[in-house]
């Protein structure tokens, strides 16, 4: 699905979910429709402005599955930065990253976007503290490793810990602004 709540194609939407959103609930920090993993929801529009706008850069962990074995040097590229095309076709160092290989996911439900079993590919765990408009899938084809699996699985302290596909979790606004490590003022 997408992370809105209205479209003019046919897709399936955030209001699609069983779940009574109050008026005015977005979503921060969307996802592509070719990712999954953690999306926040919330009615308080300062959070955006706060959270990827404010000057404290706030830490987004990924895991992704890549085409190609990754390579010590790759990864080493990775974390000190690499150049990829942003808007108005410029070009833009990424910031230095944490990077590293890690195994591939248990018990992991499936997408529809899974590669081949024979494809040789690599699993990544990545945390940015900056979010340029598709950034990792950018990264990886700047390092030629196109990206195939991209979830999202924590903003800061909040975590996908416990929480299924198309799940929704409430938490309180104290609790939201803490793990997100915000002030709340």
């Amino acid at each position: 699905m997408v992370s809105q709540f209205v479209s003019t194609h046919k897709l399936a939407l955030l209001g699609d979910l069983n779940f009574s959103f109050p008026i005015g609930t977005h979503a921060i920090g969307r996802l592509d429709k070719n990712s999954e993993g953690l999306l926040l929801l919330t009615t308080d529009k300062k959070i955006t402005r706060l959270l990827f706008q404010g000057k404290v850069p706030h830490a987004r962990t990924y895991l992704l599955q890549v085409r190609n074995i990754i390579t010590a040097d790759t990864l080493s590229l990775l974390r000190t930065g690499v150049t990829i095309p942003v808007k108005g076709g410029v070009d833009y160092i990424t910031k230095p990253c944490n990077v590293e290989e890690v195994a591939a996911p248990e018990n992991l439900f499936s997408s529809g976007y899974e590669l081949h079993p024979r494809v040789p590919c690599s699993w990544l765990k990545i945390t940015l503290t900056e979010g340029k408009f598709h950034q990792v899938r950018k990264m990886m084809d700047a390092v030629r490793h196109p990206c195939k699996r991209l979830i999202r699985i924590s903003i800061e302290e909040l975590t996908l810990d416990g929480i299924n596909p198309g799940e929704i979790k409430e938490i309180s606004s104290n609790e939201f602004y803490a793990k997100l490590k915000l002030s709340a003022v």
